[in-house]
């Protein structure tokens, strides 16, 4: 009796989480698209702080 009382909690907290993320997701699409995008063009390999701006030949 206890084992299925702490199966239908699992699932209660498992569809709460699935439909917290869900909103999220329709709430911040826009968004979270943008920073997804700007993630997936960004250099790893480069280092802004390395740069040279026309503010450092000053």
């Amino acid at each position: 009796m206890g084992k299925s009382k702490g199966t239908k909690q699992a699932l209660v907290v498992f569809g709460a989480l699935a439909f917290g993320w869900l909103a999220i997701e329709l709430a911040f699409g826009p968004l979270l698209d943008k920073a997804r995008a700007a993630m997936g063009k960004s250099d790893p390999t480069q280092d802004p702080d390395d740069e040279e701006t026309a503010a450092d030949d000053k």
